[in-house]
């Protein structure tokens, strides 16, 4: 049988040291051997002796998902073997934390990650009660984090001279150590009158980068 659908880039890779990898841009490749956690529905495929359980977190991790929005929802898996993970097609991005690094990222933008990471779930500092960028997940230790994105993502360094503006809808995380809040770039009366449909953004200041996604649309809005 041939076809392009074989090309040697689409086939599924040996297996390797444990940990994840790319797969190609939509998807990532975890080999298994004990545990990780992934986004709960983000497995596609996986081969070997893997069980997938929904993240036990107590009180606490009730609360975590009730006040994420878009979401943390996680899964744990088990065992020994390969497993493959992607969302919506969206362009996947592995990061690798050294000691003491630390980075904010929305909730939706998690796909998987070693369990060497630590998380948690922040309020916004200065964010306010305002939808999308209220709450995020700080992620820190040593260790892999794959990301996802809603086309090419942008990054934009940010200085204490130099805050940058973005929109809650559009970002997919920053440094975790820059200052926080809400900037509103309409007059009052200009958002009576219908407004531009851009009066919220999320200020950051200090020394740092943001990733910003290009695209505006919810997870909400591309369901319907």
């Amino acid at each position: 049988m041939k076809s392009d659908l074989f090309a040697s880039e689409n086939m599924a890779r040996p297996a390797a040291a444990p940990g994840m990898s790319l797969q190609n841009a939509k998807s990532v490749k975890y080999t298994v051997n004990g545990e990780m956690l992934a986004r709960q529905g983000s497995m596609v495929a996986f081969r070997g002796n893997l069980q997938f359980e929904r993240k036990g977190q107590g009180i606490g991790g009730m609360l975590k998902r009730a006040v994420t929005g878009e979401g943390l929802a996680l899964m744990s898996v088990r065992g020994q073997g390969e497993a493959w993970f992607a969302h919506r097609a969206e362009q996947c991005f592995v990061i690798d934390f050294e000691p003491g690094d630390s980075l904010t990222v929305n909730g939706r933008n998690v796909l998987c990650f070693d369990p060497t990471l630590s998380y948690e779930i922040r309020m916004v500092k200065g964010a306010g009660m305002t939808g999308g960028g209220l709450f995020n997940s700080v992620f820190t230790g040593t260790g892999k984090l794959a990301v996802v994105c809603d086309g090419h993502p942008i990054i934009i360094p940010v200085t204490a001279q130099n805050p940058v503006y973005v929109d809650t809808d559009a970002v997919v995380g920053w440094s975790a150590h820059l200052e926080t809040g809400l900037h509103r770039s309409q007059s009052v009366g200009s958002m009576i009158r219908g407004g531009s449909g851009e009066a919220v953004q999320l200020m950051l200041r200090g020394e740092g980068f943001v990733i910003v996604r290009p695209s505006e649309v919810t997870e909400t809005a591309a369901a319907h």
